[in-house]
């Protein structure tokens, strides 16, 4: 196997950005390790779309300086030199100048379970929460109407487990976004009927 095919066995943050990644797949860095990434599902890229859309949407409405990105690449603060995850959404009220790969200082993370990815998304959630600015971070299950929520607490600190939603709304204090969760699944094959 040629070494353009195989990707190094470790890297730095810098030497993944500026690696040639064999073919069209997303590749994230976990640990020094680049990781390649399965193409989303039909419900999992539907979930992405649409609660960016709503997000961005709101975001517009509430003329904040907060921006929605898709598939940003998030430098945790734990190994930072060899971590470059890639959540589904992120929230960031950080403007910038010129062009960058990682997105600063984020408020809101959103990952989207599916039963493939489940162990590695947790992984990324945990390495997160060593981030100063996020508050929070969203999980959304791709088998389900179902959202896992995490909150910064007023003490910095983040709760040992997740407040699971199932129905009823989805609140997102960080961004002042309130919306019934079962719209957010209104396009997927989970709606109900």
């Amino acid at each position: 196997m040629s070494s353009a095919l195989k990707p190094p066995d470790r890297m730095t943050v810098a030497e993944f950005l500026a690696w040639d990644a064999p073919g069209e797949t997303r590749w994230q860095l976990v640990d020094g390790e680049p990781i390649a990434m399965a193409p989303t599902s039909r419900t999992h890229g539907t979930l992405q779309l649409e609660l960016g859309r709503l997000i961005g949407n709101h975001l517009a409405d509430a003329g904040s300086p907060c921006t929605v990105v898709a598939a940003p690449g998030i430098v945790p603060r734990i190994r930072a030199n060899e971590n470059f995850r890639i959540p589904d959404l992120t929230v960031t009220c950080t403007r910038y100048e010129t062009e960058e790969y990682d997105v600063s200082n984020p408020v809101l993370i959103v990952e989207i379970l599916s039963p493939s990815n489940r162990a590695d998304t947790w992984r990324n959630v945990w390495a997160f929460t060593t981030i100063p600015t996020l508050q929070e971070i969203l999980l959304l299950s791709s088998t389900s109407v179902r959202a896992e929520l995490l909150s910064r607490g007023s003490d910095g600190s983040w709760p040992a487990a997740s407040t699971v939603i199932e129905e009823g709304d989805l609140i997102l204090a960080s961004i002042d976004f309130t919306m019934p969760l079962a719209r957010l699944y209104r396009s997927t094959r989970l709606a109900r009927g």
